[in-house]
């Protein structure tokens, strides 16, 4: 009976000490670029992943990579695994300094690592997961980042249109950015295996453009020659505006651990006004060394128009671009507001409308309060999927190409 009763409270330490743990202010990045979405060139490129933990003790941590199929499924195929490359055993962290409150560890750090634990040798989508050294079911954070091998060259244009299939009011809603995507493929490339493109437009991974070998309509089309030539157009990208931005970098404005997201007032209404050049949907922080590098609790407030009607969600940086219930604002009468956790550093955000269904991208409007214009300034990472034959079959990308919009 002792030897239970001790196994058991065995298990309650181990479990309230997991739950105690959290992985916090998690970026990732390539050495080439900062703040676009992680796309590594798998002949000269690194990833890194930097994080901070709030932990009494110092965690005791594995990073795991998996590959991914196109729609971020981690594989099961054998031959994907990376077995022997695919997890980071000994991870460095080092104390941040005495001043910061709510974390206490850092972690920084590239791969393909020195060690040489780790490599990628798939050219796709691929995931990580930070988890517990004994235990890798329990997963403290994750991310996600693109590995290429420009195979096949890929031209992409983009041209400024405005949607025909109705009248819009504003005209401004009618705006959108026809991206198109043409291949000429080489000897090595099936044209029946070429399976779409995809379009992610700032750090929108949620969001992505997908154009199909099987689409023909109105928004998206697919076209081939019958020989090597393939065309993929969408026609339906809206440009959006710049992104909304709290830059909590200064200790003399934002000098309590309360504050508010806009020093002088509430956000309004964006729809008519072009907003001023932003991170495109990325974050930067103050140096983890840094003693005024600490977290803040971030008071978020907006005030919509009479005409825009349902609930309001706050995306940004911090959130991966994702609509979460977490972020659901809380109507108080004139304005919506809710309060979250940030590091000291500069966040791009907006607000997203949702009359519905919070998961139905119909239901969902991240234009009512932000607006829409021909001159914002747009990434967009654009990808060509094959579908491989090799190791019993997988998701491939085999075009790339990076573009701005001006």
């Amino acid at each position: 009976m002792k030897r239970t009763l001790l196994f058991m409270l065995l298990i309650s330490v181990g479990l309230a000490s997991a739950q105690d743990i959290k992985v916090k202010s998690l970026k990732v990045f390539t050495n080439t670029d900062k703040n676009s979405i992680p796309v590594l060139n798998a002949t000269r490129d690194y990833l890194y992943i930097d994080f901070d933990v709030q932990a009494e003790f110092l965690p005791n941590f594995h990073i795991i990579f998996k590959f991914c199929d196109k729609n971020w499924n981690p594989t099961e195929n054998i031959f994907l695994l990376n077995q022997g490359q695919n997890t980071s055993y000994s991870l460095d962290f080092f104390t941040l300094p005495a001043t910061v409150q709510e974390a206490k560890y850092h972690y920084t750090n590239r791969f393909p690592d020195k060690n040489g634990d780790v490599s990628f040798p798939f050219s796709g989508k691929w995931k990580f997961f930070i988890v517990d050294s004994q235990d890798p079911t329990i997963i403290f954070g994750e991310g996600k980042f693109f590995v290429v091998n420009i195979d096949q060259p890929i031209k992409v244009n983009i041209k400024k249109e405005t949607l025909d299939d109705k009248i819009y009011y504003p005209p401004q809603l009618g705006y959108v950015n026809w991206i198109i995507t043409e291949a000429d493929l080489i000897q090595d490339f099936f044209p029946f295996n070429v399976d779409e493109v995809e379009i992610i437009q700032n750090h929108l991974l949620d969001n992505s453009v997908v154009v199909s070998r099987n689409s023909n309509d109105n928004y998206r089309a697919f076209e081939w020659d019958g020989n090597s030539e393939l065309k993929f157009t969408a026609k339906d990208v809206r440009p959006g505006n710049e992104y909304r931005q709290v830059d909590l970098r200064d200790i003399d404005i934002y000098g309590s651990k309360n504050v508010r997201a806009q020093f002088d007032g509430i956000d309004y209404s964006r729809f008519f006004i072009q907003g001023r050049k932003d991170l495109n949907g990325s974050f930067e922080l103050l140096s983890p060394k840094d003693p005024n590098a600490t977290y803040l609790n971030v008071k978020f407030q907006v005030k919509p128009p009479d005409e825009v009607y349902g609930d309001i969600y706050l995306v940004g940086a911090f959130n991966n671009w994702e609509l979460l219930a977490d972020y659901k604002m809380v109507n108080n009468g004139n304005t919506f507001e809710t309060t979250i956790e940030l590091k000291r550093g500069i966040y791009d955000y907006q607000y997203v409308v949702v009359n519905g269904d919070l998961n139905d991208p119909a239901d969902q409007d991240w234009f009512a309060l932000e607006g829409n214009n021909w001159t914002t300034t747009n990434e967009y990472n654009v990808f060509l999927w094959y579908k491989d034959q090799q190791y019993g079959g997988y998701d491939r990308i085999i075009g790339y190409s990076k573009i701005q919009t001006r």
